[in-house]
């Protein structure tokens, strides 16, 4: 099942469980669409991959299937792995 993690990991912007703007890699990697047209051009920068949008769990089933609360933010930036191999 998916988290539903809480936040972009590039911008840290609020991603509740009904965004529309949420984006997640085949990896469950978190990141709004903003961030993903602007900064990472599509590509994940944890594992090279695509985005698709994030499914929109049902109000209903979020009492028994709570998204997580965990936040996740790079720490060391955000910028596609392309990018970083050629610094």
């Amino acid at each position: 099942m998916l988290d539903l993690r809480p936040n972009c990991e590039c911008c840290d912007k609020d991603l509740p469980p009904d965004s529309a703007e949420a984006m997640i890699c085949t990896f469950e990697c978190t990141f709004c669409a903003d961030c993903i047209a602007d900064v990472l051009k599509g590509e994940c920068p944890n594992c090279g991959g695509n985005f698709a949008p994030r499914p929109i769990r049902p109000a209903s089933k979020l009492e028994k299937y709570p998204a997580s609360t965990k936040r996740v933010l790079k720490a060391e930036g955000c910028a596609p792995k392309a990018a970083r191999r050629n610094r």
